[in-house]
Formats: structure tokens, C-alpha cells, sequence
């Protein structure tokens, strides 16, 4: 996907501005919407990093104004971002279990070993409703079921 051409039109005024007529005498015989066009082409795929194009605008050469190849190998020699990690928080004994009750009561009070989904998929089943041969043979298989189908591989 190209480069949005508002994006282009910004990097064009910078450009501009920091290079003046040096920059613009660059496109003097040729269609400006054109090579508007081939920068939105060239620089497709920095719209989901716009960082790189910032730390183009903030790197530019001093010699000469960059072509859009110029520009792109700069976008592109960013350095990573570098994460650091969040500090860990350690919990008391006492504030863990306050969280760890929490998370029970917000638990389903369903009893451990509670097959009620496996009999409701095999009910559904049963009855003629589209059911996933796979959902269908882990419902069997917890509930013990065994199909001559199966029996026989």
C-alpha cells in the first residue's frame, strides 16, 4: 500500500524548507504529481512505521537533498527501539491471596470433572445439529463414549 499522499506532501514541505531550491530544481522538468506519486510508491510500507520516516526527516544528508532511494535507505537505517522491562511488583503473601480469592470468586461454579459441555455437544449431535467431527470425538472422549466407528480403527 502507498504511502498516503498527506504524508508525501509533508515530507516534500520538510524537504523544502531544508533544502530550498536545491530540492525543488531536483523535479524542474518533470510532472511534481508524478514524483509525488513515486515517493508514495517507494516509501509503501512505512505507514505502519512512521517513526523511521521521523528519524529520516531528523537524519538528513548535509551534502545534497536525498532521492526517494536515498530517503528510503535512511528510513530504513533506523535503529530498533529498544524496550526496556516494567519494574517487578513483588506481592506480599497476604495481598496474593486477597487477589487469588478474587479470581475464585469470579470463577464458574462448576464442580471439578463437570462434563455438562461434552453432554450437551453429543445431545446436539444427536439430534442432527452440525457438529465439528473433532468437537464431537473430545465430547465422546470425555465422556467415555466409544462409536463402532471408532472402534474398529
Amino acid at each position: 500500500m502507498s504511502l498516503p499522499a498527506p504524508w508525501v506532501d509533508r515530507i516534500f514541505d520538510k524537504l523544502t524548507l531544508t533544502y530550498g531550491q536545491a530540492f525543488l530544481r531536483r523535479w524542474q522538468d518533470l510532472d511534481i504529481q508524478a514524483v509525488k506519486e513515486d515517493w508514495a510508491h517507494e516509501l509503501s510500507g512505512f505507514q505502519q512505521s512512521p517513526q523511521a520516516i521521523t528519524y529520516a526527516l531528523q537524519n538528513l544528508p548535509v551534502e545534497k537533498p536525498p532521492t526517494v532511494l536515498e530517503f528510503r535507505a535512511i528510513c530504513r537505517s533506523r535503529p530498533p527501539e529498544v524496550f526496556t522491562a516494567l519494574p517487578t511488583v513483588k506481592l506480599d503473601a497476604e495481598r496474593l491471596e486477597a487477589h487469588v480469592a478474587t479470581a475464585r470468586l469470579r470463577m464458574p461454579k462448576h464442580a471439578p470433572g463437570n462434563k455438562d459441555w461434552a453432554h450437551r455437544i453429543v445431545n446436539r449431535h444427536a439430534a442432527g445439529d452440525r457438529v465439528l467431527p473433532y468437537t464431537l470425538k473430545c465430547a465422546q472422549d470425555a465422556l467415555g463414549i466409544k462409536t463402532e466407528e471408532r472402534q474398529a480403527a
